[in-house]
């Protein structure tokens, strides 16, 4: 079940793409679940399709789903693609601190930080 706040400061697009990440990640939508398709969805939540579109790309690009054309959207895997990226993440993350001379203690601090906000 997906819920909007169109009083929210959150655009709808990330609203939705965080709700159908969550649902991914807790199993509510399991492995090789279909998701509607952009039009059925937008109409469903009383919103424009390019706003579930976005969405879906963004969903696409960070690993949770896969656009099979003509079969749709469905739910990829999760651990393994979230792993890869996190991993590519702190590596570059890593490297730019590196490049930056800040040190570990630092580094760390900053991340932790930003977890936190």
């Amino acid at each position: 079940m997906i819920v909007l706040d169109p009083r929210s400061p959150v655009p709808p697009f990330e609203q939705l793409r965080l709700q159908l990440a969550e649902q991914v990640r807790d199993g509510t939508l399991p492995m090789g679940q279909r998701l509607p398709t952009v039009r059925r969805l937008a109409e469903d939540l009383g919103i424009a399709p390019n706003t579930v579109a976005r969405a879906y790309r963004e969903l696409e690009a960070d690993g949770f789903v896969e656009t099979r054309g003509r079969n749709g959207t469905v739910v990829q895997a999760q651990g393994e693609v979230a792993a890869q990226q996190a991993q590519e993440a702190a590596q570059a993350y890593a490297e730019r601190i590196a490049r930056l001379g800040v040190s570990q203690a630092d580094a760390l601090r900053f991340v932790t930080g930003a977890l936190g906000a």
